[in-house]
């Protein structure tokens, strides 16, 4: 336990200037996207715009990837979010999707994650490949949900992050640990403020 926690400590202190940035970035994110706050793009665009830069300059390039892909939505979400901001009647409505809905996407998901996974086990060194490749495309599809303001996207978004902790308590990336846990803290946050919200529900 103490060498977790050393570890921990070790790894806060070597912290590159721009990761805190991104990190502080990504929880500003969560945040104003609980509160829908249409600014929480902005702070979007910018995190994953440095994570975009250092995965790619660390060569993980599908986090790379990914991170490119945050940015395009960051983009989407602004311009959708902002369109009819000031007119209540034609701002965008927080809704929800039915069960029938919800087990298409989930077992459409895990397809398309059992088939990535592969490719991932078969032609790279990935460690954990098909955990791995269910946090990316559920992060993808979870993504769009909350661009679309559809509730339940904050459920997924924290089994995405419990995922996520689990990958990275494999793999030793323990100040991430930190981070996840408090996204899911975030997330359970960011659900029941929508619930609340006067727009859709």
């Amino acid at each position: 336990m103490n060498d977790d926690l050393d570890a921990i400590l070790a790894a806060f202190t070597a912290m590159p200037q721009w990761e805190i940035i991104a990190v502080v970035l990504g929880i500003l994110y969560i945040i104003l996207a609980a509160k829908e706050s249409v600014w929480c793009w902005v702070s979007g665009f910018f995190s994953t715009l440095i994570y975009t830069l250092l995965f790619w300059e660390g060569q993980l390039l599908s986090s790379a990837l990914l991170n490119f892909y945050y940015m395009g939505m960051s983009i989407y979400g602004f311009i959708l979010w902002k369109r009819g901001e000031g007119r209540e009647e034609k701002a965008l409505a927080v809704t929800f999707w039915p069960g029938s809905t919800h087990l298409f996407a989930i077992v459409t998901g895990v397809f398309f994650s059992l088939f990535v996974g592969y490719l991932l086990a078969t032609y790279t060194q990935a460690r954990l490949p098909y955990l791995d490749a269910f946090i990316m495309v559920f992060s993808v599809f979870a993504t769009w949900m909350l661009a679309q303001k559809i509730l339940e996207n904050w459920l997924y978004w924290m089994v995405i992050d419990v995922a996520a902790i689990t990958l990275y308590w494999s793999t030793g990336y323990h100040v991430t640990i930190i981070l996840f846990t408090i996204y899911v803290l975030l997330s359970l946050y960011g659900y029941f403020s929508w619930r609340k919200s006067p727009k859709g529900l």
